[in-house]
């Protein structure tokens, strides 16, 4: 059994390394970190220049993970991805060259601007971990998690990213603009001559590996919880279902993935249960995009938060 508080201590230790680069987005922060204990990926949305793929770039460095970009543009195919069989003409035969997806973190940047035929080529690599080619399957590497990256929706030139791979998200995380003294304090770093691109420079340093975040994951899989723990993320996902803004709620999936965002949750705040308030405090990053509108509460202005911030009242918490 690993010893839990060494272990808190250095995802605390993440989160110094990452601060090093990015001001403020501590929320982001937390969320990445329980998306890479819980196993799940990533959806990080805001307007360009929220230092979206620098807090990608600064955990990868700190946890000591591979890393590989992927620019998504409307003619990217979905090889560019996944990889593709290629002709060896010294070897007379045909050999399979690995894509970026071969990796521990993949940033998928602004996911939303190609078509959905090459944001679905990332499904089965999200679900299933591994990626199909030439009748062969080909395992990825452990960890594995995709943190993408999306502009909102009403910029030009985006694309809807499919039910099914929103789905396949387990957190949205929508970074704001920052705060007035955090915009202060990125221009003063940037006065003195941070340079985002050099992250050593800047002085991120590596505190944890793929081992350490293994015996994590582990831990966390010990953090119990009780059965009315249970129902109650059952009955705020049916909520979802019944609320008469929504088109389309939670499914099954979602529930599951509100409990494990909510152990990891529970195990960084020191926890070895998950209490009703883990839940509710994971329940909107998880569950906001696993909802979709009717068409007159969008003309309303009714937001998913919204939607769930509703239930959340409404739903009855266990004591």
């Amino acid at each position: 059994m690993p010893d839990s508080l060494p272990l808190r201590s250095a995802f605390s230790q993440v989160r110094t390394e990452v601060g090093k680069a990015v001001v403020g987005q501590d929320g982001a922060v937390t969320g990445m970190l329980i998306a890479l204990l819980a196993g799940g990926h990533v959806l990080l949305e805001g307007v360009p220049g929220v230092a979206k793929t620098l807090l990608v770039r600064s955990l990868s460095r700190a946890l000591s993970l591979q890393t590989h970009r992927v620019q998504f543009t409307p003619d990217l195919m979905p090889g560019d991805i996944t990889g593709s069989v290629v002709y060896d003409p010294k070897s007379g035969e045909f050999d399979f060259r690995e894509g970026p997806v071969f990796t521990n973190i993949l940033l998928a940047d602004e996911i939303n601007r190609t078509p959905p035929k090459t944001q679905s080529a990332l499904l089965e690599a999200m679900e299933e971990r591994q990626v199909s080619a030439d009748g062969v399957t080909r395992p990825l590497p452990v960890p594995f998690l995709v943190a993408a990256t999306q502009n909102p929706i009403e910029y030009e030139g985006t694309y809807t990213l499919p039910e099914a791979q929103l789905d396949r998200f387990l957190l949205k995380l929508v970074l704001e603009l920052p705060q007035r003294s955090d915009e202060v304090e990125v221009l003063r770093r940037h006065a003195e001559g941070f340079d985002p691109r050099d992250l050593a420079a800047a002085g991120v340093t590596p505190v944890l590996d793929a081992a350490t975040l293994a015996l994590a994951q582990a831990d966390v899989a010990t953090v119990t919880v009780s059965p009315d723990v249970m129902a109650y993320a059952v009955d705020l996902a049916r909520g979802t279902r019944q609320s008469p803004s929504v088109k389309l709620g939670v499914s099954p999936r979602g529930t599951t993935a509100l409990l494990a965002a909510s152990r990891a949750w529970a195990w960084l705040t020191g926890s070895s249960g998950v209490t009703p308030d883990h839940v509710q405090t994971m329940a909107i990053p998880v569950l906001r995009h696993r909802i979709q509108l009717r068409p007159e509460a969008e003309l309303e202005g009714v937001s998913p938060d919204a939607v769930l911030r509703s239930i959340l009242q409404q739903v009855q918490v266990p004591i």
